[in-house]
């Protein structure tokens, strides 16, 4: 009982000490992007963003000073929901004075769908499977998703399900090292939400990930010239994020997971060995993607399953 008592006291301490650290962080990273607009008035909206992304370069180096000199470091679930209510607490305060009660109602309402979508994810379960649901292979086998410790020695594993199933996002389990634990399509792990990304809250992540690009375009439009240092953190959100929708879309019309685009060459079913010319000294491996049934029936395949 005291170890536990002493367990849980740490654990609550190192938890508020991430808090802490990531809503500090988001104060000093806000309050230096109002050094911008305000030094740099006559300069191009480009100068503009430039600066702000060293700013928040910067800051990010004082996080990782955090991490060394006080041994904790951010929360990066923590650092995007206190931007959520930070930006918030701007808009109710300044640009809310200028807004019609329409746009105030629907603007109220992206934020509220963003807090609640961002909580559930958070708590989510991506598809986690149980070890002894995995289907193993011998260790040996090249065609490892990851490594888990049995002891003090490791072993890597197999957990890839046929090809034949008939869901896309089912055909796979693998491990997810951040969290150690196996998941069921598992796509990538997202720091920002604190989990992973798998095939029971894909579709709740990309719902999310709209509903972050329609939030900041809104807030945006919104705040005009009112505050121009939040809005130009919500422009570089919004470039950054509409990169990464571009790319899970593209993902989604080929039915190809992010972990498997840049870890084909550890999955046997993405490889085709190519013909081996006279004067080559080693065998050439190919790309070909097993799952692509066309970009319609993967599509539809992501909204049904």
């Amino acid at each position: 009982m005291v170890l536990s008592s002493n367990w849980g006291s740490r654990f609550s301490l190192n938890f508020l000490g991430r808090v802490v650290v990531s809503s500090v962080l988001v104060l000093i990273s806000q309050f230096s992007l109002t050094f911008v607009p305000r030094y740099l008035p006559a300069s191009s909206v480009a100068v503009q963003l430039s600066l702000s992304v060293l700013i928040l370069l910067a800051i990010t180096g004082i996080g990782r000073c955090c991490k060394k000199i006080l041994q904790i470091r951010a929360s990066a679930p923590a650092f995007v929901l206190f931007n959520i209510f930070f930006i918030w607490a701007v808009y109710i305060c300044i640009v809310r004075k200028a807004v019609s009660g329409l746009m105030d109602v629907v603007f109220n309402g992206e934020i509220a769908f963003l807090i609640a979508g961002f909580f559930r994810i958070l708590r989510s379960d991506p598809g986690f499977v149980s070890l002894e649901s995995v289907s193993l292979n011998e260790a040996t086998d090249t065609s490892a998703c990851g490594e888990v410790e049995s002891g003090t020695s490791r072993s890597s594993i197999i957990c890839d399900h046929p090809i034949e199933e008939t869901s896309a996002s089912a055909r796979t389990v693998r491990y997810c090292r951040t969290c150690k634990k196996y998941v069921m399509g598992f796509d990538h792990h997202c720091p920002a939400f604190g989990n992973c990304i798998g095939r029971k809250n894909h579709f709740l992540f990309m719902v999310l990930l709209v509903g972050f690009l329609i939030t900041e375009v809104s807030y945006g439009n919104l705040s005009r010239d009112l505050t121009v240092s939040t809005k130009l953190f919500s422009l570089l959100q919004v470039l950054w994020q509409g990169v990464f929708l571009a790319w899970h879309i593209y993902c989604i019309c080929y039915n190809i997971r992010t972990d498997e685009w840049i870890n084909w060459k550890k999955y046997p079913e993405f490889q085709v060995p190519a013909q081996l010319q006279s004067d080559e000294a080693y065998a050439v491996t190919n790309f070909r993607n097993p799952y692509d049934k066309g970009i319609i029936q993967n599509f539809m395949e992501f909204l049904t399953d």
